[in-house]
């Protein structure tokens, strides 16, 4: 494969990520979530429940900032802990009903910029864009 259509993929991702952080998060009111609220909510509210263990391996981070990132939405009444019946030293997140109402919201808000952008796509171009992005994600996650 030649490099440079890597290398222009490459430059391309690491410009719209920081554009699209920017169009999803930044331009919105404070209330809005940021990226890794948004992610991590979306994740609880997926599986119904997570443990900051968990969420740490699944986002490939530490579990004292999962741990930080996590007690900063419980603060916030958007998550809370549930005591494990096994070990009461341990405990696993659950979304709350002011969560996931923030996180539909989020999405909303979110979902509607990005079609604002994709507005003048013809929608074969757009379904193709999200099976590609989808496909990539895949390729990154079994790496």
């Amino acid at each position: 494969m030649s490099s440079l259509p890597v290398e222009a993929i490459e430059m391309e991702l690491s410009h719209i990520i920081r554009k699209l952080i920017s169009e999803t998060t930044y331009r919105k009111s404070d209330s809005s979530l940021d990226r890794a609220a948004y992610l991590l909510l979306d994740h609880i509210a997926s599986g119904g429940w997570s443990s900051v263990k968990s969420l740490a391996e699944e986002f490939k981070l530490d579990s004292s900032t999962i741990s930080r990132q996590t007690s900063s939405l419980e603060k916030k009444g958007y998550v809370r802990r549930v005591p494990s019946e096994l070990d009461r030293r341990a405990y696993t997140l659950d979304i709350t009903k002011s969560g996931a109402e923030e996180l539909e919201k989020n999405k909303q808000q979110r979902a509607e910029r990005i079609g604002e952008l994709l507005a003048g796509w013809p929608a074969e171009e757009v379904e193709q864009f999200s099976q590609l992005l989808q496909k990539f994600g895949r390729a990154i996650d079994e790496a």
